[in-house]
């Protein structure tokens, strides 16, 4: 603990950081190694699923396997955790996360596994992560005031892409010189960090003591986005950016074997000029420690996302595209960071839970719609119109939310 305090005391200005909370700093540590265990899994369940069946289309069904539980479950996991002690849960599901890990490494190693089986594992990876994000994103006020919320958050996005940066390389040389069983195994280790971490963690914040049912709780927590209109519209612009802008990145080889010719490594560098933005835009807004007019920083953002994405569209060059897509991880991760904290600060604490379930709903859950959409689209049009159509309803909608911020701040 020495080492970690030192790293949030070495400036009088480092007060104004989450790492100052010891509970935060503990978690946020926990996080790094435990999701570049995940982003190792995911680089290692690809190059096995497509090791066993040569077929994008079984990618594409394992992807969906992981993800459509999330539009499922997730409001059902945002009631119990206003229900429940959100560490609890925590401690729960990243244990229950140890499991597809475990299992997909003893297969490989066995040299009996299917793709039935990682389908399967996928699924059940997704239902754990259903419950596990709502009670993750309004764990972070019971660890930090709300001062200190949007570095909070800010600071965890930076956790997820920078791990998204080192994960792949670990995995990559994981496979090459001990073998692919072995990054499932390092992942399924990696849980015990976090775990570890929240059994450190006092237990706090409300929880509901009453409830009238499954369905009022629900209810409850959509009466009160209607009644917040600044809420009710970054939900809408969220939605609108999960149909039909985030999925951009699973269009991505197309872009670098048919468009630019690069191949495999051109795809490489596709996806990490995204996460360079992504990971910048975190590590600006933990650095600034919070912003002041926060409707307008998601309005310039918003609008930073839609217009790159649209201009990659269009885009012949290869490293005018990199450019181009630094711009665009930058503008969905401040935008999507800005509007966590907004909505969090926004919300009472009985209701937290439930309000980060419909987020992540919306955020996460509608994306492998968006991917469907999209991909029908390309195989009427071509991949590069697709885009460009889906990046002008985005364009449209920030342009919507933009106007009725300044004409609501006039």
């Amino acid at each position: 603990m020495h080492f970690l305090g030192k790293i949030s005391l070495m400036k009088n200005s480092d007060r104004s950081s989450a790492l100052y909370f010891r509970d935060f700093r503990l978690f946020w540590f926990g996080q790094v190694i435990s999701l570049s265990g995940t982003w190792m899994q995911s680089v290692a369940q690809g190059w096995l699923i497509y090791s066993l069946t040569k077929s994008p289309l079984y990618l594409g069904i394992v992807a969906t396997a992981s993800t459509l539980p999330i539009l499922l479950f997730t409001l059902i996991g945002g009631v119990l955790a206003d229900r429940f002690r959100k560490r609890n849960l925590l401690i729960l599901t990243q244990a229950l996360s140890i499991v597809p890990a475990l299992m997909l490494g003893m297969l490989t190693d066995l040299n009996i596994i299917t793709v039935y089986q990682v389908i399967l594992l996928a699924a059940f990876l997704g239902t754990v992560n259903a419950f596990d994000i709502p009670a993750r994103q309004s764990f972070l006020i019971e660890m930090v005031d709300k001062g200190h919320l949007l570095n909070a958050i800010a600071l965890n996005s930076a956790a997820f892409n920078g791990a998204r940066l080192i994960g792949p390389v670990i995995a990559g040389l994981a496979i090459s010189y001990i073998g692919l069983p072995a990054c499932f195994y390092l992942n399924a280790v990696s849980f015990v960090a976090v775990i570890i971490a929240l059994s450190m963690i006092k237990a706090r914040g409300e929880i509901s003591v009453s409830s009238k049912g499954f369905f009022s709780d629900f209810s409850e927590g959509f009466d009160f986005i209607k009644a917040q209109r600044e809420i009710f519209y970054i939900i809408i612009l969220i939605s609108t950016f999960s149909l039909f802008g985030i999925p951009f990145t699973s269009f991505m080889p197309v872009f670098a074997e048919e468009i630019f010719n690069k191949g495999a490594k051109g795809l490489g560098l596709l996806i990490s000029a995204t996460g360079l933005g992504a990971f910048s835009a975190a590590l600006i807004i933990a650095i600034k420690g919070d912003i002041e007019n926060k409707l307008r920083y998601m309005s310039v953002a918003g609008l930073c996302f839609s217009l790159s994405l649209f201009a990659v569209a269009l885009s012949k060059t290869f490293w005018l595209s990199l450019i181009l897509l630094v711009f665009t991880g930058w503008g969905i991760v401040s935008f999507l960071a800005t509007a966590n904290s907004f909505i969090q600060l926004s919300t009472s604490d009985n209701l937290r839970g439930r309000i980060m379930g419909l987020y992540s709903l919306v955020f996460l859950g509608f994306t492998p719609i968006g991917n469907l959409l999209i991909g029908l689209l390309s195989d009427s049009i071509g991949t590069t119109n697709a885009i460009a159509a889906s990046s002008i309803i985005c364009l449209a909608g920030a342009i919507m939310f933009s106007v009725r911020y300044l004409k609501d701040n006039k």
